[in-house]
């Protein structure tokens, strides 16, 4: 087992910043050099974390032989060929969320980390949730049975990125980012019940998606937003499952409720966390105490630090401490969903997964 992880940045802007902070809470990474072509700023993030190496281009950082992975911080359409870029370099992958613009390009990052030999996990926090690790504990105990429906949910009333006041005109712009709330915030939600569905085969969706709620015109203007705001689904999936999907960067609403999964003897909702079963002629509504079971995991379970954040648990993974989670299977799925929304509203019905994977095309930016 490996002492220590060394690591390699590439992109150190908001989201390149939060993975530095979870690396700073695990003894065992150690940040060894970061590339971004803000070199002012990559000089000031190395100075502020304490990071020896600097680049401005991401193919030097590569060439380095003393580094064990690289983590990816950059915008949707460039995660592909810095990743593909990455693995051809023998080097682990930890990509951020979405795993790509598009899903044939997602298609070739994890083939290429398979040809490779390498390891490819991206960013999916939720898993890590107290909340979802206890789901996946009550499910894997059969509390709820046959699981058959899932719904994946969530909600911001105004936080369209840039145009309502944070982050950069990039997040809206298809060129950049390729889709909107169904890439930024879809992805954690459908991922995670995917997960917890135990990752089934995807077979048909049907989608809608929507750019309606009022827009500060200047913001409008120098945003060049042209993505969703608000995407639908309805998934069939493999074994008699589905699963809906709403996910809102803005709507006139005050919240929707958590995400949560049923089956033929109970149901799970994440947000706030319930369990519910119905024994005998008494419908039982259950709270857990989440802390308590967190608690005793730690002192109970082998490793148990390992699944603390994404980040531990790809430290983790990396020194065999633990198998890795299929992240980067279950992002593909998410992928192929995703892209399947895009394309039922573009002809206006329901598509099958063959031919969301058929139409894909990459929207990748050379690099």
């Amino acid at each position: 087992m490996k002492d220590k992880i060394r690591i390699g940045m590439i992109g150190v802007g908001q989201i390149g910043k939060h993975h530095l902070n979870n690396y700073q809470k695990i003894e065992a990474a150690e940040i060894v050099a970061i590339a971004d072509i803000n070199e002012t700023e990559a000089h000031r993030v190395s100075e502020l974390y304490h990071i020896p190496n600097v680049y401005t281009n991401f193919r030097e950082l590569l060439q380095r032989d003393d580094l064990d992975s690289v983590d990816v911080c950059l915008h949707n359409n460039f995660h592909m060929p810095v990743t593909v870029a990455a693995l051809q370099a023998g080097k682990n992958v930890y990509c951020e969320k979405p795993m790509a613009g598009a899903y044939a390009d997602a298609v070739t990052m994890l083939k290429t980390a398979q040809e490779m030999g390498r390891k490819l996990s991206i960013q999916l926090s939720t898993l890590f949730s107290k909340e979802t690790k206890a789901a996946k504990t009550m499910i894997e105990m059969g509390l709820l049975g046959k699981l058959y429906h899932a719904r994946s949910t969530g909600f911001r009333r105004r936080g369209r990125p840039f145009v309502d006041g944070y982050g950069t005109a990039t997040f809206v712009q298809k060129r950049n980012s390729a889709g909107g709330a169904m890439y930024d915030m879809g992805v954690y939600h459908i991922a995670n019940m995917l997960f917890l569905l135990g990752n089934p085969a995807i077979l048909r969706i049907s989608g809608k998606t929507y750019q309606e709620t009022d827009i500060d015109e200047n913001r409008l203007k120098l945003s060049g937003y042209d993505v969703e705001e608000l995407g639908l689904g309805f998934v069939r999936l493999d074994k008699n499952i589905s699963l809906d999907i709403i996910e809102s960067w803005a709507i006139l609403l005050n919240d929707f409720e958590g995400c949560s999964v049923v089956g033929s003897k109970g149901g799970i909702r994440l947000e706030p966390f319930g369990f519910y079963q119905n024994v005998g002629d008494l419908e039982l509504d259950t709270t857990v105490n989440l802390g308590s079971f967190d608690w005793r995991v730690h002192q109970l379970r082998e490793n148990a630090d390992a699944y603390d954040s994404p980040q531990h648990h790809w430290v983790a993974a990396q020194q065999g401490r633990v198998e890795l989670l299929p992240t980067a299977e279950l992002a593909l799925n998410t992928m192929l969903i995703s892209e399947g929304i895009y394309l039922s509203e573009k002809l206006g019905r329901e598509v099958t997964a063959e031919e969301v994977k058929e139409n894909s095309k990459s929207t990748a930016v050379a690099v």
